[in-house]
């Protein structure tokens, strides 16, 4: 049990001791640290100061620096300013000598001026001195001639204005007379000169396929391989090309119907590709038919390309050369529009050799003027409209733009150039093989529009004109009220649209007139 104890002591002991051993180390280690940071302490209040005197002494450097930037540039301000005011100065006592100057040409001009008025003022009196005498003269010559005529002044002088007025009238009237049977004869000799060589230089017939196109095939089998499982085939190149593929029992042979020619182009050419590749399939016929197309925008600059060196012209823009590129694939009854074009184009160059003006001007007016056919189906109006719309737009002549815009009289004419244009327009369209229409069909058309026109209520008589491009309607008053005359006129064009095929546009124009008549008794 002692033993026990003494242990228990001797532990309480040891604890005390290493307590006390711990709370001298640690007093120990603070003082240390303490002298530590009292040391750094120092350090930093001392690096500060210095810092501290080195930034002030680095402001009061950079100060006097601005200070003597400053003051520069103010005194160079104010070298300026002098300099300013002296050229000011300079210039001010200039334009005082030369106001001198002015000032005194002035007054010596006033002075001459003041000198001719006078001089004036005396001749001026002389005249009327002269003057008074002739009056004088005259009156006593009138008298004596009255004395001896027997006539007074007023009826001598209506009579001879009344001989001088008849014989004036007869020659003037012989004169005109002979004026205008010699303009007549000789415009009528001129005009047929003119169409006439232009017309023997002349005589290509181009035409070429206005709605449809025949492929031909290796075989009829491959007509099931364009159609596909299911039409899946033909369903694609149909969507992709716009074109509708017509397949019947003709032995061999596919038609691509569409009025669009540059569709059927294309179309044509991708299919050959496809039966050439033998790989028919939707992502084959996208893949042909997209490589196609942009091969199809060469094509059209080619031939675009074509026209403008056969007409022998340039510096025609690279979207105008590419729509008439486009007109190669395109028709106007029948007759291929960029032959035809061209043919205009080389009338206009020889109807402009006879006349005597610009042939450059007038090849472009001509080979231009359908150029608005190019987007027709696109764009909505007339194609002359469009057309000279398009030539407006990429910087083309403004004679050239008149000529498109004005030649089917879609507008005012307001020069030669639309009536030229005109004139070898017809001339194109009208000689012996130029237009694949028959004369029979022609009248069918034009006879059908006024067929539909008539049969609308209130419409007492209908023309077609321009050609079938423009329907007048002539209403009557008293069945047809004036506010109901836009909804005819629109019911008329849906009809047309409906039962006809056409290309372009066809304008539909109503007329109501209201006469009323009295008898004078």
């Amino acid at each position: 049990m002692e033993t026990i104890l003494i242990f228990i002591l001797l532990g309480i002991l040891i604890a005390i001791a290493f307590f006390a051993a711990g709370y001298f180390m640690r007093k120990i280690f603070a003082e240390r640290l303490i002298r530590t940071a009292e040391s750094k302490a120092r350090e930093i209040l001392v690096t500060a100061k210095r810092e501290s005197e080195e930034t002030l002494k680095n402001a009061e450097r950079q100060s006097r620096q601005n200070t003597a930037r400053a003051q520069t540039d103010f005194e160079n301000q104010i070298a300026q300013r002098k300099r300013d005011l002296e050229n000011l100065e300079k210039v001010l006592r200039h334009n005082e000598d030369s106001l001198d100057k002015k000032l005194d040409l002035i007054e010596k001009k006033e002075r001459e001026t003041l000198f001719k008025l006078q001089e004036a003022s005396l001749k001026e009196k002389g005249i009327l001195e002269k003057e008074e005498k002739l009056d004088k003269l005259m009156s006593e010559e009138r008298q004596h001639l009255q004395k001896i005529s027997g006539l007074d002044a007023e009826e001598a002088r209506r009579r001879l204005l009344q001989r001088v007025e008849i014989e004036t009238r007869s020659d003037t009237g012989r004169l005109i007379h002979e004026i205008e049977k010699e303009a007549e004869e000789t415009a009528e000799k001129k005009a047929k000169k003119i169409l006439s060589l232009a017309m023997q230089r002349l005589a290509g017939a181009y035409t070429i396929e206005s709605a449809s196109t025949v492929v031909n095939l290796p075989n009829d089998e491959m007509k099931g391989r364009i159609i596909g499982k299911d039409g899946r085939n033909i369903k694609t190149f149909e969507t992709l090309t716009g074109v509708d593929l017509l397949i019947d029992d003709t032995p061999a042979v596919i038609t691509l119907s569409a009025f669009d020619g540059v569709r059927r182009q294309v179309a044509k050419l991708a299919l050959e590709e496809l039966m050439k590749d033998g790989r028919i399939q939707p992502a084959r016929i996208e893949e042909v038919v997209q490589k196609t197309k942009r091969n199809m925008e060469n094509v059209l600059k080619e031939e675009g390309e074509k026209a403008v060196l056969e007409t022998n012209l340039s510096n025609v823009h690279p979207e105008i050369v590419k729509l008439l590129g486009k007109l190669r694939y395109r028709t106007s009854y029948g007759q291929n529009v960029l032959f035809h074009s061209i043919e205009v184009a080389h009338l206009m160059n020889t109807i402009a050799g006879e006349m005597g003006v610009d042939p450059v001007v007038a090849r472009r007016a001509g080979l231009l003027h359908d150029i608005g056919k190019a987007v027709s189906q696109d764009v909505e109006g007339p194609h002359a409209l469009i057309g000279g719309e398009l030539a407006r737009r990429y910087g083309e002549h403004p004679d050239v733009i008149h000529g498109i815009e004005a030649h089917h009289e879609d507008i005012e004419m307001k020069s030669v150039w639309p009536m030229l244009v005109q004139a070898a327009d017809a001339v194109s369209a009208a000689r012996p093989g130029a237009r694949r229409e028959s004369l029979e069909n022609y009248v069918k058309r034009l006879k059908q529009l006024e067929e539909i026109a008539d049969g609308h209520a209130g419409v007492e008589k209908s023309y077609a004109i321009q050609g079938g491009r423009e329907v007048r309607v002539m209403v009557r008053a008293d069945r047809v009220p004036e506010e109901a005359m836009p909804a005819l006129a629109r019911e008329i064009s849906k009809k047309i649209e409906k039962d006809m095929q056409f290309p372009g546009q066809i304008k539909v124009i109503v007329i109501r007139e209201t006469r009323v008549e009295d008898a004078a008794k």
